[in-house]
């Protein structure tokens, strides 16, 4: 659909909530500081994109509802409360629903929050190539996870993120958008070892400001990292 234009549907958990699996590395303090720069860097790079119209932040954090309004710039931004029971997919499927009553001719799209090397051309590209789909999906680095999620108007749309999110969501017929090399829509961060990717990539001013007061901080004492990861609102 040649022209379309898109509203995009962010879902964000308080900072104090999100990246647990940070916790063993930064302690609280500095992961919120972290969180709140990588969600703004992300906000800033999809308003800040050509075919993005509309933000649709997900959230019940006055904070971060603030902090959105000013770094959201170039595009209009709404508000949705986080619905309850909280959830990632029920959180994505509220904003979806907002952003259909509101823009119904839009494409509508579910971008995660935790993308500091996000760059506004990063969102044109898939953008421009999920305009040829029903439904799409760009995966993240790991090809398990997704990263945005992808419908044109009027397609019923059932997010499904979590564990495995990418197969889901190809198995609900998203069909796999390819990004240009040096994409940072492929590139979440969850996890520490996730880092080196995104600040090879380039991330935005907030999150490099942020990672390096905290690269010269003391670790907390690490007891054993996680087993296994526990998968919140930010899982692919």
């Amino acid at each position: 659909m040649t022209g379309l234009r898109w509203t995009l549907v962010v879902p964000l958990k308080p900072p104090v909530e999100g990246k647990s699996r940070l916790s063993w590395w930064l302690a609280p303090g500095p992961r919120m500081s972290l969180v709140r720069a990588m969600t703004a860097d992300t906000l800033a790079a999809a308003a800040a994109a050509e075919r993005v119209d509309r933000i649709v932040v997900v959230t019940s954090d006055a904070d971060t509802v603030r902090r959105a309004r000013e770094v959201a710039v170039g595009a209009v931004v709404d508000v949705v409360d986080e619905p309850e029971p909280a959830g990632l997919n029920r959180a994505a499927l509220a904003g979806i629903d907002h952003a259909r009553r509101v823009e119904p001719t839009h494409g509508v799209g579910v971008l995660l929050g935790d993308l500091p090397a996000l760059h506004p051309a990063d969102v044109d590209e898939a953008l421009a190539a999920a305009a040829a789909h029903p439904l799409g999906i760009v995966t993240d680095a790991t090809g398990l996870g997704t990263t945005l999620l992808t419908a044109l108007p009027g397609v019923p749309v059932r997010p499904a993120f979590g564990t495995g999110s990418a197969q889901l969501h190809l198995d609900r017929g998203h069909v796999r958008i390819a990004l240009a090399p040096g994409s940072g829509l492929g590139h979440d961060v969850d996890v520490p070892d996730d880092l080196p990717a995104v600040i090879a990539l380039g991330v935005g001013d907030r999150t490099r400001r942020v990672l390096r007061v905290v690269g010269s901080l003391p670790r907390p004492r690490r007891s054993g990292r996680p087993g296994s990861p526990t998968h919140g609102w930010n899982s692919r």
